[in-house]
Order: C-alpha cells, then structure tokens, then sequence
C-alpha cells in the first residue's frame, strides 16, 4: 500500500476527510435523500382498456423551457391549486420532506422548518418559518409533538445558525429534536435525543399496545461520531465490539407525558448475517463521462468496481496538502499531481476503512443502517429500504422490531423508502440511484434502474413481480429519480403519487402489481438551462383530499386530481371522504372509507372500466343508486334493501367477484 502522509493539521484531516465522504458514499451505495403551462387534454371519462393510447402524444413533458421561477410546466389529469414561494429565510435552502396536522403542513428544510396553513389549498399561508439548521430536518408529528431529524456536522442544540467547526463539540446536534406545537404558530423547543451517527430520517410509531408512548425509529447513515462528543459511540464492527454503532437502528420511546424524557430504549440489529448485496456498474452515459474524463486528465477514484471523477473541491484540498507536506508555495506541479494520483486508491481505502471498520473473512457484509422505514403498525408491519436490500420486519414488540424477510437485487442500487398497499398484500420499494443529485431518467438509463420495484406479500414473504420508472425521458441537467410518494385512498385499488425530484411528480396505479401504469402528471422544464440546477419535488403525499408537493427550490405546490379515463369523479369524491387528522407518510394508515354513494358509484364506475358487470347491469345499478339517494327515510332505506341482493345476484356470473361484493356491502351500509 502507498503510504499517505497525515495532514500536520487536525482541522485539515476532518475537512479532507469530510470532503471526500460524499463520494465514499456514493461508491458504496449510501444517498445523501407564472410560468407557462402546457397542459395535456384530459380524456373524457370512460373505458380504460388501452392504457397507452390514453396517455398524451407526444409527451408534454419534453423540451419543457428551462427556469428556476418561471419554468414552463406540463400537466395531465391534475389541476395546479397553488405555488407558494418559500420565506425569505429559507430562499436557496433545499425544502426536504413533510408532515401533517390539522390543517396544517410541515416542511423540512436544511434552514429549519416551514408551517403552512393549508386549511384554503388554493391560498396556503405561512403559520411561522423556524429557523433552526439541520440535515435533512426529516419532519413527523404526533399530537401536540413535532419531530425533526438531524445529521451533518453542522447542527446546533441551540438551533443556532453559526455551525459547529470543529471536530468534538457539546453543541453539536445529531439526532432527534423534540417541539410542543400545541400553538402550532408558535413551536417550543422542549429537547432532543442525541444518537451515534444522527438521524437521516426517522418514522413515529404509534403502536396499538402503548397508548402511553410513541416510538421512533431513527435512520442514521453519517459517520460514527467519536465517543468523546456521546458517550458509548462505537465505530468498531460488533465483531470487535458489541456496542458498535453499525448495523443497527436506534428506538427512541417517548412518554407522552413527560416527552423531554424521551430515550433510546434498543439498538435492533436488523442487518444481522446480510452479506453485500449485488450491484450493477455504470450507466452508459456515466461509462462515457468517465473515459472523457480519463481522457483530459481529471482524477477518477475507483473502488470495489465503482468508478467515480473526485470533486474538484476534494482534489484541491488534496493537492494543497501535497504542497504543504514539500513545504512548497504556490500552485501545486506536475509532480504534486503524480504524487496524489499514486496516493488516491489509499487515501480512500483508509477512509472506507475508517466508515466500514476492520471486516471478516468471508463475504463482505451487508447494509449498516437503514435509509427509511415505513411502519403499518395496523397490521404490525414494516417495511425497512436498507441501503442493499428491501426489509420486512415485525413490529407487533415497538421497541424491538424483527426482520421476518429481505430482498435484494442487481437492478437497485439504494433501496431509499417503501410504501404498503392498503391491505397489506403488496409492498413498494424505491431505488434512490445516484443520491437524488443526478440524472438518471435519461433516454440511455435503463429502465430497471432508478425505478420502484413491486413485491407482493404472502405468508409475511416478499416476492417481485415487476419495476414500475417515470415513463418518460428527462435531460441531463435535471436530477431524476424514484423518491418519496404515498398512496391515494381510491377504493378498491392501488393509486400511489410519487415524487422524481426534477421529474416532477407522477400519479399511477399498481393494483395489477405486474402492469403498473401512469394516470396522471406534474413536471416543470430544468431549473436551468446550462447546468444541473436545484429543485424538483422532494415529496408528494395526498392528505385529505389534495396532493401537497415539497419543492425543493421553489416552495409548496398543492394539486388535485381531475377525472379521466383513468380516474372517475366518483372514485375522488369516495377518496375524500378519507379524513385524516394528521399524517405522517412513513407511519402509514390504514384507509376506510365511510359508507356514500360516491363509494357505491365509485365501485359501479371500477365495474364498468373492467367489464365486471354487463352494460345493462351497470345502468340498472345506477338508476337505482339515484333513486335511492334522491329519496328519503324509509323508501331510500328499502331501494337500497333490494338493491343489494340483486348485486350479489349478478356475483355469480361477474369477472370481478370481489368488486361486486365490495358494492353489495356498500349498498346494505348505505340501507340501514
């Protein structure tokens, strides 16, 4: 091994070291997580047997005019209700993920975090702007309980705005922070839990066997930090040392009570005997920037099969090293460069080496830490996107979840978040290709990559069934990639809003998990026309009714669904009839739907699309619901009375029995 000389200063071997972090990262698979509108026709209602031809041709989507305010924008089967810039104390500071209560919605951002009041979607307003820096200010909520994550090195206790620039500090924040937002306008810093290697993202759990407290699982994927800033930090593997702060998740439980006692309870080992997933190599197009680079002398750092160009910002510190370590002044020489060119491979094995720890013999290991977890505690699951691999764990004992079963795959590069249908029978996982700082929807980026992949779920197994990529191709100046969505409560199918960074944001079904298809659509040209410029949607989530985008660069944008050939009106109206009191996309709920007669026809209008019922069925069902809702007492109560067996009848013959069942039902809740 050549030898690298250490720095003659401390400070300087902790910026060296944190400049080239990101890009170990990367090798190793870990993320870093009135304009002019085009707008494609709306399709009048109806069948939907050709999926494909009922999209717009050509896409709308490209070529799209480049702008940061101004972009020019495309849009299909949503309507735009609002685009609230960000506050002046947050302009040019990346908005990050959202949380919601009452009519309020939470937005992260590395400044701090943003209330709006959304309780008008077309006018949010701005309840308090709270400037409190942080990576990535992962926000959730629980009653009167706000939670925000923190993990670079520049985190303050005391939310200050200064930084923290040096290596040890007692004011440095890396973990959970805790606010009473009983005045939701006026948020209390009430404390914080500090934890080994920070908080990524975290997910609340509200389990339904504590109803004193509620749990976190806290993500952290940044460095250990040494023990003398917290105590019991152990970079170490557990081989070498069984407090080690690798492959483990924290549990923070919180008393509802007493929420400044807040605590981690357990480290869950959840990685526990994973070895290194597969991987795939380069993209095409990165084969090429990587050759073009060789070919004008810039430093590439290659490492277990992953090729990467080193930042200039890294080469600089570098080769200002060299100079100091010749006692040299001036710009570095020829031979300053051959010299770091010889030491690069070492210099980045040291640093793997110092992340990863000393490692076995045998197959390397997999994941330390997750990216994100998404509890159903409804059905005492979770799904956990673990760097390589998709998770299933049980969570049924809170504070100490359980892997049951794991997936990976040669396609995904970093599984980022998952997401469960409504029953439990099938899980979505993303793949954060590229760190969500890259594009990756290019027309020479396979499709596989970059994407979701569907699994379904059978006796707490997951199989794979297919992949599911914005279906349309995006430029080189635009970061695109799978990311943070939810689903939408359309009954009797699996809808999901999902957001792809400057991608924009895409609406699609995956109720057949082997032919998911795109319903709906909202992208905006390149932030820039000559670079690769912020912005793009970090997330989208539906929340009673509106589907509320954090952008990353230019604030809040709030949509709705519109009807289609895809998507009926009745089918949106029975969706928002789902009331949720507040929402946090990671602890996902389970959707029921009020018995109405937008229920009754949203399943009349599911019928008709997939020929589940026969033409004069579907008018005679929907003769009779009109009749019914256009009397009252006891001749509504007894139309629908007969109503319902007679549906039930029609079971019998139907191609989609279970639908006519979930329509029968509806009808005897509607009678009583």
């Amino acid at each position: 091994m050549t030898s690298v000389s250490p720095s003659s200063s401390g400070h300087r071997r902790g910026v060296t070291r944190l400049l080239l972090l990101p890009l170990v990262a990367a090798l190793l698979g870990i993320a870093a997580c009135a304009p002019a509108i085009t707008t494609a026709p709306v399709v009048p209602s109806g069948r939907d047997d050709n999926r494909a031809a009922n999209a717009p041709m050509p896409d709308p989507r490209i070529g799209l005019r480049a702008g940061l305010m101004d972009a020019e924008e495309a849009i299909w089967n949503l309507r735009v209700l609002s685009k609230t810039p960000p506050p002046r104390e947050f302009i040019g500071v990346t908005n990050s993920d959202i949380a919601f209560t009452g009519d309020y919605a939470i937005q992260g951002n590395y400044n701090g975090f943003q209330v709006w009041d959304i309780s008008n979607p077309r006018a949010p307003t701005l309840a308090t702007g709270y400037v409190c820096p942080a990576s990535q200010s992962d926000v959730s909520v629980y009653r009167n309980l706000l939670f925000v994550s923190g993990e670079g090195m520049g985190g303050r206790v005391d939310c200050g705005t200064q930084g923290v620039d040096v290596a040890v500090s007692p004011d440095r924040l890396r973990g959970i922070r805790i606010f009473d937002i009983s005045d939701v306008r006026n948020p209390q810093y009430i404390g914080n839990v500090q934890t080994c290697r920070g908080s990524h993202t975290h997910t609340v759990l509200e389990h339904p066997g504590d109803t004193q407290n509620v749990y976190i699982y806290v993500s952290g994927s940044f460095i250990v930090r040494p023990a003398e800033e917290l105590e019991g930090c152990v970079a170490a593997p557990p081989s070498e040392d069984p407090n080690s702060a690798l492959f483990r998740i924290e549990v923070i439980r919180v008393p509802l009570a007493n929420p400044q006692l807040a605590a981690i309870v357990s480290s869950p080992r959840i990685f526990e005997g994973l070895i290194a997933p597969p991987q795939h190599g380069l993209a095409p197009a990165e084969v090429a920037q990587i050759e073009e680079a060789r070919a004008r002398g810039a430093f590439v750092i290659e490492f277990e099969g992953q090729v990467q160009i080193a930042p200039d910002q890294f080469v600089a510190a570098q080769l200002a090293r060299i100079v100091a370590e010749r006692g040299g002044t001036g710009a570095p020489t020829a031979a300053d460069s051959a010299a770091l060119r010889q030491q690069l491979p070492a210099i980045v094995e040291q640093i793997v080496a110092e992340q990863r720890g000393p490692q076995p013999d045998g197959p390397r290991p997999g994941p330390t830490q997750c990216h994100d977890i998404t509890v159903y505690p409804d059905v005492g699951l979770a799904g956990g996107a673990c760097e390589g691999y998709g998770l299933l764990l049980d969570i049924s004992d809170p504070a100490n979840p359980r892997r049951i079963d794991a997936v990976s795959d040669s396609n995904f590069a970093y599984w980022h978040s998952a997401t469960f249908n409504n029953s439990a029978t099938k899980v979505l996982f993303t793949d954060e290709w590229g760190g969500g700082g890259q594009p990756k929807c290019r027309a020479t980026d396979p499709r596989e990559w970059g994407a979701n992949a569907i699994f379904t779920i059978q006796n707490r197994r997951m199989q794979f069934r297919s992949y599911y990529k914005l279906p349309v191709v995006q430029t080189e100046f635009e970061n695109c990639v799978a990311h943070n969505g939810s689903l939408i409560p359309i009954p009797g199918r699996d809808v999901m809003v999902q957001a792809w960074y400057q991608g924009g944001i895409s609406v699609f079904d995956w109720t057949d998990p082997d032919n998911a298809y795109e319903i709906a659509f909202h992208d905006r040209g390149p932030s820039d026309a000559s670079r690769m410029g912020p912005g793009g949607s970090w997330s989208v989530y539906w929340y009673n009714g509106a589907l509320v985008s954090s952008e990353i660069a230019r604030g809040l944008d709030i949509f709705e669904l519109v009807p289609s050939a895809h998507i009926s009106q009745n089918e949106i109206d029975a969706a928002n009839t789902v009331h949720l009191d507040y929402l946090n996309p990671q602890g996902q709920p389970q959707y029921t739907w009020p018995p109405s007669f937008s229920l009754a026809r949203a399943y009349v209008d599911q019928l008709e699309r997939w020929d589940g019922l026969t033409p004069s069925q579907i008018s005679y069902v929907r003769t009779a619901l009109t009749n019914a809702e256009n009397a009252s007492g006891a001749t509504r109560s007894s139309t629908l009375t007969a109503l319902a067996p007679t549906i039930e009848g029609y079971g019998a013959a139907s191609t989609d029995q279970t639908r006519v069942r979930m329509l029968a039902a509806t009808v005897r809740d509607l009678a009583r």
